[in-house]
């Protein structure tokens, strides 16, 4: 199974990319950020023409994501964190695909730093560590995806002097990613890639993609049930470099069916 995550940065403007990414690399399972628009206007016809049925949380302007899949209707499991149901932005729903559990995340950016929006990206990150602790304990195949605004480590980012004010890279955010991964779960493509250059987002300005001045952002972790079957990843950069595209690319990895 082939299971993708991309920040869309807007779905409605975004459609024909999209779908031509659906179209080329044809994920089993794509994991959506940042649709910009409300539940009503997400387009559901066209992914079901392009072979896919959804599950989404929309919101206005802002924020949004969705679950999309060729292989069976995802089943969604929850909408927003345990234990944050205040928190009315649109940034993680959870769907059974098959035998895997998928999460999908847009974590909050937390700029600028110190704030109230770094303070609520810390907070949203302690509810999401304790959901991600419930998830390895039920011993479930399962997928966390999405963009997590975090640049794990200095080699995950073109100059990493420039982000050390950043909400991005501050200790505290590059902490709970360790947090995380202290808890059992996989960074897929560091895994499969401990040394070479990856990177997932690149600025619209100063030919940053050009330049490959970019850094990684978004990831794909994997539960301990799920890891032994990872067996593929990769970034579509060819979407990057499409016209009216995303400032991110889409991250992908492959699992072996039957693990």
């Amino acid at each position: 199974m082939k299971i993708a995550t991309y920040n869309v940065n807007g779905i409605s403007s975004r459609l024909p990319v999209l779908l031509q990414w659906l179209q080329e690399a044809q994920p089993d399972v794509a994991c959506l950020q940042e649709l910009k628009a409300p539940q009503e206007k997400f387009p559901e016809q066209a992914i079901l023409d392009a072979g896919y049925e959804a599950v989404w949380q929309g919101q206005k302007s802002w924020n949004g994501v969705a679950i999309l899949s060729r292989v069976g209707k995802p089943e969604m499991v929850r909408q927003g964190l345990p234990g944050n149901e205040a928190d009315e932005q649109s940034r993680y729903i959870e769907a059974k695909v098959k035998d895997i559990v998928v999460g999908c995340l847009y974590l909050p950016n937390g700029n600028p730093v110190p704030g109230e929006k770094f303070d609520y990206k810390l907070r949203w990150m302690q509810h999401f560590h304790q959901h991600a602790a419930t998830l390895i304990q039920s011993g479930e195949k399962v997928v966390l995806a999405g963009d997590y605004n975090i640049i794990p480590t200095e080699a995950d980012a073109y100059k990493p002097e420039r982000w050390v004010e950043d909400a991005l890279f501050r200790p505290e955010s590059r902490e709970a990613f360790q947090q995380l991964l202290a808890q059992g779960w996989t960074d897929s493509l560091r895994t499969l890639f401990p040394e070479e250059t990856i990177y997932t987002y690149w600025d619209y300005f100063r030919n940053a993609f050009g330049r490959n001045a970019g850094i990684r952002i978004d990831h794909l972790l994997l539960s301990p049930a799920l890891a032994p079957s990872l067996t593929g990843a990769g970034v579509d950069r060819f979407v990057r470099a499409m016209e009216k595209t995303s400032d991110h690319g889409p991250v992908w990895i492959t699992v072996a069916d039957g693990q």
